[in-house]
């Protein structure tokens, strides 16, 4: 019986010493292994390890990417303007090694990261009028500013083993006080912009108008012109054509024999009409039937 008890404790000794000899990293992950407060070892490789049992204990960190959203804080601007940032940090833990024997938890660090995001903000932000951060210019300058923010925090950073991947800015709120006059401000920036968009508009519209007006003269004048000329050919057709009819005796004759015609019929329109022709008329040599 006691040999049985025996074997029992050392099958259970065996088992709680083979459980404590491993450990199992997962993705995504650093695992640093402990001696008495001590790293003697660190791996961010998935899978099984082996370690001292009792002896060594494991401390795990993510090597993901990490979310911290900052609370907000005051800022004042260059012009004396105090304005509330709210951001945001992404970071992750580089050097696990670093990490632990600097900052050794994620709220530790994500306190030493707002401190060190809040202090770059206030610099960077008192270089600046509350103008040159609320406007209508290009976004790109202000970005270039929160990459500047962002560097600056890395830099400071690096020592506790954190890689910061950006600092991002969500809004810009401004204080009760604030608000009307750079609500005026804008409003001022926009009616300005109106009036010149609509000043440009009348320039451009008088510039349509005046060319519409030129190309209009220039096709009334060349059509006129057209037309003189080719009055000017018809008339001379005509000219021609009557002088071809009066080319002889027996056409001059002939044309006014038709022109007296036309007078005749002229005349006798109407009921008991009374025509008085010379005796040497040509209408009075026809009726007589000579």
């Amino acid at each position: 019986m006691k040999k049985q008890i025996i074997i029992a404790v050392v099958a259970v000794l065996l088992i709680l010493v083979l459980a404590n000899s491993f450990y199992v990293v997962q993705e995504n992950q650093h695992a640093c292994v402990v001696e008495f407060s001590k790293i003697v070892s660190t791996t961010d490789q998935p899978g099984l390890h082996f370690k001292l049992p009792f002896l060594h204990s494991v401390k795990y960190f993510s090597s993901a990417t990490q979310f911290y959203d900052i609370p907000p804080s005051e800022v004042i601007t260059l012009d004396k303007q105090n304005m509330t940032v709210d951001c945001y940090v992404l970071w992750e833990i580089t050097d696990p090694l670093k990490f632990y024997q600097t900052l050794g938890t994620n709220t530790v660090a994500e306190q030493r990261l707002g401190d060190q995001t809040y202090t770059a903000l206030k610099n960077a932000m008192g270089t600046l009028a509350q103008a040159d951060i609320i406007n209508m210019e290009d976004g790109g300058k202000r970005n270039e500013i929160y990459d500047g923010i962002a560097t600056t925090v890395n830099e400071k950073a690096v020592v506790y083993g954190i890689n910061v991947l950006d600092v991002k800015i969500k809004r810009f709120d401004l204080p009760d006080s604030n608000l009307n006059a750079v609500y005026s401000r804008m409003i001022s920036e926009r009616n300005q912009m109106a009036s010149k968009f609509t000043a440009d508009g009348n320039y451009d519209a008088s510039i349509i108008r005046n060319d519409v007006d030129k190309q209009v003269n220039i096709l009334v004048s060349n059509a006129k012109a057209e037309a003189a000329k080719l009055e000017a050919e018809g008339e001379a057709e005509y000219m021609r054509l009557l002088a071809e009819a009066y080319n002889s005796q027996d056409k001059q004759e002939f044309y006014e024999f038709i022109l007296a015609l036309d007078a005749l019929k002229t005349s006798l329109t109407g009921e008991d009409n009374t025509i008085i022709l010379d005796a040497d008329s040509k209408l009075a040599e026809l009726l007589k039937g000579e």
